[in-house]
């Protein structure tokens, strides 16, 4: 399975598992399964670690490559297509990153791991946690 990290569940996995769903820790921790965080999402950690609304340890840029490569989940870029299907969805709400993963997802074929129950207004294969 291919698995599309939302940015919260990416950072739960690391400092608060016991959030995430037994099925999904499950999942993530399945060395058949096929992880991805988008660029998208390590752009909006080091928006909010700028901003002093994310505490980490490091930098991200030192933060969050070791902790990839640490548990095997591969970066996706945003590519042109990514970042111009965006047009073409519904408004379902306005948080840019989001849709950019909705995006990501439906051209990628991804299933979208995420707790956002706004996802589920999206034609993009959602697995809550």
């Amino acid at each position: 399975m291919k698995l599309l990290l939302d940015t919260q569940v990416w950072l739960w996995s690391l400092v608060s598992p016991e959030r995430l769903t037994p099925a999904v820790a499950s999942l993530l921790s399945d060395a058949a399964n096929d992880l991805y965080l988008s660029a998208a999402s390590c752009w909006e950690i080091a928006i909010k670690y700028q901003l002093g609304k994310l505490p980490l340890p490091e930098d991200p840029e030192d933060f969050i490559p070791p902790r990839l490569l640490r548990d095997g989940i591969q970066g996706l870029p945003v590519s042109l297509q990514h970042a111009s299907r965006v047009a073409r969805l519904p408004g379902h709400h306005r948080d840019l990153f989001d849709r950019l993963l909705v995006s990501q997802g439906q051209i990628e074929k991804l299933a979208l791991v995420s707790s956002d129950p706004i996802f589920s207004r999206y034609d993009v294969e959602l697995i809550r946690c």
